[in-house]
Parts: C-alpha cells; sequence; structure tokens
C-alpha cells in the first residue's frame, strides 16, 4: 500500500511537472513569436498602391504593376540598397480617378487595421487631391508619377506630403519661357483640347500659363472640342489671334488643324506651330505627320511648320531590359499597342527606388519608417539613377523637367529630328548644331507687330518695299492728310451745333436715370 501511494505521488507530480514545463515552454515560445512578430511588423513596408483598374488609362494598374514589381526585385537582388531585414509589401487598389482612391485608403486604416507606410499614386488631379491633403494629416509620404497640375506646386500646406516624380506642367512652361526669350517673342496663343474628364491638356496649358504670366507675356487662349467644325473653329481663333501658337491635343486633332492651317496658307513661315506631345506617348500630340493616307504629302508640307516638345530620353542599357519585361506583362494583360513604357511606367518604378533611398537616410540618423515628414524631406533635393537616367527632384518635392524640341529638318523626306534639348535643373536650352537650318529661317514672326496678321494666301514677296508699296504709303499719306484738314474746317464750323447736341443728351440721360430708379423704387415697393 505504501508503494502504491508513493508510486502515485510520484505519478502525479511528475505529470504536473510535464504540465507546468509545457505550459512555460509554450508561454516563452508565445513570446518569443509575439516578439518576433513585431520585429518583422517593424520592418515591414506596407505599400498602397492607388491605380486605376480601367486599362484605357496610361497608369493603370496592369499597365505600372509589372514596373513597380521589377524595382521591388531589383532591391531585393541588390542587396545593399534595402536596408537589412524590411521587406516591402505591395497593396493594389482601384482608384478610378475619382473618390475610389480616397476610399480605399480610408478603407486599409480603418477596416483593414493596416497602416500604410507608403502611397504610391494616384495620377489623376481629381483623385489626388484629397488623398494628398489625408496624406498630410496623417504623416504618411506620398510620391505620384501623376498630379502634374500646377495646384499641387504650393508644398506647405495641405500638400505637404507629395512629392512628384514625372515633370510638372509648370515645368515645361520653363522650357517654353527660355525658348521664347531666345527668340524674343512676348505673345503667345494657347489652344489646347478639352476633354472634361481627365483634362489633361487643360492642365498642362494651364501650367505653360502661369509662367507666361509670371513672365508677363501677352496671353490669349482657345478651348475646343472634337466636333463637327472645331478644326475651322481653331484656324480662324487662331487668324485672330497670335502668331506664335502652342497646341496640346490628340494626334488625330493637331495633324487635322496644321492641315486646315496649311490650306489656309498659314504654313509660309509667318506662324509658328508648337505642338506638346504629353508624357511619351502616341496618345497625346504625336508628331508624326505620316499616316499612309492621301493626305500624308500635304502634312509633310504643313509639319514643317510645327515643331514638337517632349520629355527628353536617356536611355541607359538596363531600360532595354526593363521595357521588354514590361511589354510581355502587358501583353499578357491583353494590352496590345504602342505605349508599353511611357512616363508614368518609369516614374512609378523610379518612385519606389526614392522612397528606399529616403528610407535609408531617416534610419541611418535614429527615425523610423513612421516618421513621414522626414522620409519626404529626404526625398526632396537630391539626384539619383532612375531606370532611364539621373532623377532630380527639386527643393520643393517636385522632378525637374528635361524637354527636346523637334523640328522637321528636310522638307524633302519629311525627316524629323532633335533640334535642341532644355535641362531643367540647369535651366539651360541647348540649340543643336548644323541642324536647325531648314528650321530657323521660317521663324521670321515680328512679335512687335502686335496683334497685326498676314493675308491667308503665301507671301512670296522679297525683303524690301516693292514699287506698289512705295504708292500705297505717299497715296495714303496725302488722302490722310486731306482728311486732317477737312475735320479742321467742320469742327470749327458746326462746334456750337456739337455743344448743344451735348447739352440735350446730358439732359436725356439725366431723365433716363431718373425714370430707372422710379421704376426700380416701384417694383421694390410694389413686392
Amino acid at each position: 500500500m505504501p508503494s502504491f501511494f508513493f508510486l502515485s505521488f510520484f505519478t502525479c507530480s511528475l505529470v504536473a511537472w510535464l504540465l507546468l514545463a509545457k505550459s512555460t515552454s509554450g508561454g516563452g515560445g508565445g513570446s518569443s513569436s509575439a516578439g518576433a512578430a513585431a520585429a518583422e511588423e517593424e520592418k515591414a513596408l506596407r505599400v498602397l498602391v492607388l491605380l486605376p483598374k480601367d486599362n484605357s488609362y496610361l497608369f493603370s494598374l496592369d499597365r505600372v504593376r509589372p514596373a513597380i514589381e521589377y524595382a521591388v526585385r531589383s532591391l531585393e537582388a541588390n542587396g545593399t540598397l534595402l536596408p537589412a531585414g524590411y521587406k516591402l509589401r505591395l497593396f493594389y487598389e482601384d482608384s478610378d480617378c475619382g473618390n475610389w482612391a480616397l476610399f480605399s485608403l480610408v478603407d486599409m486604416v480603418a477596416l483593414k487595421r493596416q497602416w500604410p507606410d507608403l502611397l504610391l499614386g494616384p495620377v489623376c488631379e481629381y483623385a489626388a487631391a484629397p488623398v494628398a491633403r489625408l496624406a498630410s494629416h496623417w504623416n504618411l509620404p506620398m510620391i505620384s508619377a501623376g498630379t502634374l497640375a500646377s495646384a499641387f506646386n504650393a508644398k506647405t500646406g495641405e500638400y505637404s506630403h507629395l512629392t512628384r516624380v514625372s515633370p510638372a506642367y509648370s515645368k515645361m512652361g520653363e522650357m517654353f519661357l527660355a525658348l521664347f526669350r531666345r527668340h524674343q517673342w512676348t505673345r503667345v496663343m494657347l489652344v489646347y483640347q478639352e476633354d472634361k474628364e481627365q483634362r489633361n491638356c487643360f492642365f498642362a496649358v494651364e501650367g505653360v500659363h502661369a509662367v507666361f504670366r509670371d513672365a508677363a507675356f501677352h496671353i490669349e487662349d482657345f478651348a475646343f472640342d472634337q466636333g463637327v467644325k472645331y478644326v475651322d473653329d481653331v484656324v480662324r481663333a487662331v487668324q485672330g489671334g497670335e502668331r506664335v501658337v502652342i497646341m496640346c491635343a490628340s494626334s488625330d486633332a493637331i495633324r487635322n488643324i496644321m492641315l486646315a492651317a496649311h490650306r489656309q496658307g498659314m504654313t509660309n513661315g509667318d506662324y509658328a506651330f508648337f505642338n506638346i506631345e504629353l508624357f511619351n506617348s502616341s496618345s497625346y500630340g504625336n508628331g508624326s505627320w505620316k499616316r499612309g493616307d492621301k493626305y500624308d504629302l500635304e502634312a509633310k508640307q504643313a509639319y514643317s511648320s510645327l515643331q514638337t516638345v517632349t520629355l527628353l530620353r536617356t536611355v541607359k542599357p538596363e531600360f532595354e531590359k526593363f521595357a521588354m519585361e514590361v511589354k510581355s506583362s502587358a501583353q499578357k494583360q491583353g494590352i496590345n499597342d504602342d505605349d508599353y513604357v511611357n512616363m508614368f511606367v518609369e516614374g512609378f518604378h523610379d518612385a519606389i527606388i526614392l522612397y528606399i533611398l529616403a528610407l535609408r537616410e531617416v534610419l541611418k540618423n535614429g527615425f523610423t519608417k513612421k516618421d513621414g515628414e522626414k522620409i519626404v524631406h529626404q526625398t526632396w533635393n537630391r539626384t539619383y539613377e532612375g531606370i532611364a537616367g539621373p532623377v532630380s527632384i527639386d527643393a520643393n518635392g517636385d522632378r525637374y523637367g528635361d524637354f527636346s524640341l523637334i523640328a522637321m529638318t528636310d522638307p524633302e523626306t519629311g525627316t524629323q529630328q532633335v533640334i535642341g534639348n532644355y535641362y531643367g535643373k540647369q535651366g539651360r536650352l541647348e540649340m543643336l548644331p548644323n541642324i536647325n537650318d531648314f528650321w530657323e529661317p521660317k521663324l521670321r514672326i515680328d512679335d512687335n507687330r502686335g496683334t497685326e496678321h498676314p493675308s491667308n494666301t503665301p507671301c512670296k514677296s522679297s525683303g524690301g518695299l516693292g514699287e506698289s508699296a512705295v504708292t500705297g504709303i505717299v497715296v495714303g499719306a496725302l488722302l490722310g492728310a486731306g482728311l486732317l484738314m477737312a475735320f479742321y474746317f467742320f469742327r470749327k464750323k458746326y462746334k456750337i451745333t456739337i455743344e448743344r447736341r451735348s447739352q440735350l443728351e446730358e439732359y436725356n440721360i439725366g431723365k433716363h436715370r431718373q425714370l430707372r430708379e422710379d421704376s426700380i423704387r416701384s417694383h421694390f415697393s410694389a413686392a
């Protein structure tokens, strides 16, 4: 019996000890797991990508996602850029170029209880504005390859956490300003296509307008939509406006306008036409005249008076590999067009790189990924290597704009080449030597002639005054002198009559004014 009690006591003690040991080891393991999870969470970088699913946008998720993931793979393979232990976690949400961008951000924080460390996008101005305001309030870094409108230039208030890795439209305005100063032009007409949705051309022209306004230029503008008679309306507006014209429209609209201008004799050198090619895309302002139709020959002649402004391209060897991967991924999603790699695709790739470079600096200085304002300021005022070349961000968090000017250098063959480049960081416009011989003589616009316009027929006169011009001047002078003398005698003879008539008119005006006042008082008293 004693041995039974002893064995029972021993067995119970052993079971109790095992249970205690298990609970102790389990508790320690749980604590250890919780600590590991907390450490992992601390080094998890949540990136919320806000772009539209609709592939009609040049910056849709299917188009941009391969570029972002290419950047992440490059960082992980590099081994030195990404801070030790940190991992990028990507979350993609449909922004729909509207309120869904804001809703997606709020849902992630309020419903999913996941706090993003970086916002990529949106691109559309109307979608980006509320997101940027909330990012500023929540101290979240926001990097976009869009939001290019001038309204986002002010970074001291509600857009304080926004960094733009594509040149804002005002940067393009600086390029045009340098070009106009080179030619000593101070008058311009801005013509743009109004689509009432994304309004890309409206915002682009607005950026140019703001720069010219600050330079005290004389500016006229004309907006059109692609209705039945839009070409005639545009040509008529240009004929009644200034003779240096900057246009932003679809590629087809630009071609139709230039054809109409050519038929009106406006491409002989009395007008200078500039065309904005947005986003390095064929959708907006493609400077190519050739379409393979019956108007090609006429278009070639017309485009000899058209210069196209586009983003400067500096391609690295790595870019070719990047472009092929992006194209392959886009084609798998059913996207089959020529705009696989545009400004937005490149920009969001570079945005990931920029964020990691800024984060490294912040961590080095003893701060954390939660110090959003410090990360934002580390993205500003710096130059780094992007997928297509150097990327320079100014002290206001906006990318400097480098642009190229393309013109027809051989009217016989219709060859178009880059004739000049503008470097935004240096504010320098460089025209290429020995390449603009066919272009320069055509721009003989005399800015001092103000609103005077030439006839709509091609001018074939020589540089001097002909016999008929001299005769016209003499006859005009004689007629002017005769009219002045007649007016003098007329005024002297009928001076008294004019004074009496003026007194009568003043009396009548007084009566009519009193009648209006009585009528107003009567109306309100009746009410």
